[in-house]
């Protein structure tokens, strides 16, 4: 394991905040910290020992917080380095595969947030590598019911995603009927037409994998025909993907689930759970062929259904506001960028950021903003 100090003139240890902070490129080694800390499904081991496993293209940079005086564990913030376009940053280990990110917090800790923030940027700027620009992006405000303290470095709700989350309540049924406009018992009475017509919830790691190749090329095809670029299904991806599913699927952590019959896959979904949440993250469908079934919003209802008779009463169905989400009655999550020169190098990035989170406030305003510099390039 490889720690990268902060050199002050007590160690570790900052005599104003008494916060110690240490530095690991080992995620491994970092896990073993807080593994019963407060958390969301993205700071789940599974998922962030497979995404240090799968990108490479960056280094890892674990901040490890404590307290100094009794030694403590406060916070483990699961970071990464990267240069672009010559600007030295630090960011979340996401590269757009998580829907939130957020430190991981001690049980037990007593979070004086001012001194846990300060203390972070202050051992950044201090360490060897010489950052220029710390951005964490897509925070949610509370980590396992206590507030999240990164948040209070930006503005709440700076963020141009949110998270769409649908509380379903104790009675599934009542939760069918407030989305009855959607006709659901329709779509699974024209799709249950079809011969060996079933929903499925992979259980074994051969099935999972199975399911998420099928999901890769719908989702390619898809992305084809809209004329979009299309990477979850690059190397490093398609790695990340399957080991999450690996080590997951057994436990419910990683549940792949789809819609089948004799004649094809018709509709896959990826999504993880943690606790009595559901994170939906992707869907895929055969094509305009079975539209007349709604597949992509059949196999969501579904999972949804086989996953609230296991206990799951908070359905996030990911960031991004497609029309379909309000009809699943879903509301709006705010979540909190935050942007901090770390040099003088990283300051214009920071107040781009600053005056673009601004922008988002005023909608009008943005928008021409936006075709200003579209006029540009």
């Amino acid at each position: 394991m490889t720690f990268l100090s902060v050199e002050q003139p007590d160690g570790l240890v900052s005599s104003a905040s008494g916060i110690a902070v240490d530095f690991v490129r080992d995620w491994r080694q970092a896990a073993l910290r807080l593994g019963a800390g407060h958390r969301t499904a993205f700071q789940h081991g599974y998922w962030l020992g497979a995404w240090y496993e799968a990108f490479h293209d960056v280094a890892p940079l674990i901040a490890l917080i404590s307290d100094a005086t009794t030694g403590k564990d406060i916070a483990v913030v699961p970071m990464i380095s990267h240069i672009r376009r010559g600007i030295r940053i630090v960011e979340f280990a996401d590269l757009g595969v998580s829907d939130n990110n957020a430190p991981v917090l001690a049980l037990d800790a007593e979070l004086d947030v001012d001194a846990v923030n300060k203390a972070l940027v202050d051992a950044l700027r201090e360490l060897p590598d010489r950052f220029d620009l710390m951005r964490l992006k897509k925070m949610p405000a509370h980590v396992g019911g206590k507030p999240n303290p990164l948040v209070s470095l930006g503005r709440v709700g700076s963020c141009s995603l949110n998270g769409n989350l649908v509380l379903t309540g104790d009675n599934y049924e009542d939760y069918q009927a407030s989305i009855k406009r959607m006709q659901m018992p329709r779509c699974w009475r024209v799709f249950s037409r079809h011969e060996g017509a079933r929903f499925e919830v992979a259980t074994d790691v051969a099935r999972a994998h199975e399911l998420l190749d099928v999901m890769d090329v719908q989702q390619q095809a898809r992305m084809r025909k809209l004329g979009s670029r299309f990477v979850l299904n690059d190397q490093a991806h398609a790695r990340f993907y399957r080991e999450v599913a690996r080590q997951g699927v057994a436990e419910g952590y990683a549940v792949i689930s789809a819609l089948v019959c004799d004649e094809a896959v018709v509709a896959t979904t990826l999504g993880v759970r943690f606790g009595a949440t559901y994170f939906l993250l992707r869907i895929s469908h055969a094509g305009d062929s079975w539209s007349s079934c709604s597949p992509g919003l059949l196999v969501t209802e579904r999972t949804m259904a086989a996953l609230h008779a296991e206990g799951v009463r908070r359905f996030d169905l990911s960031i991004g506001n497609q029309d379909y989400k309000r009809r699943f009655g879903a509301e709006p999550v705010p979540l909190t960028d935050v942007s901090i020169a770390l040099s003088w190098r990283g300051a214009p990035y920071a107040w781009r950021d600053h005056a673009a989170q601004g922008l988002r406030r005023h909608p009008r305003l943005a928008a021409l903003a936006a075709r200003a510099i579209r006029k540009m390039r």
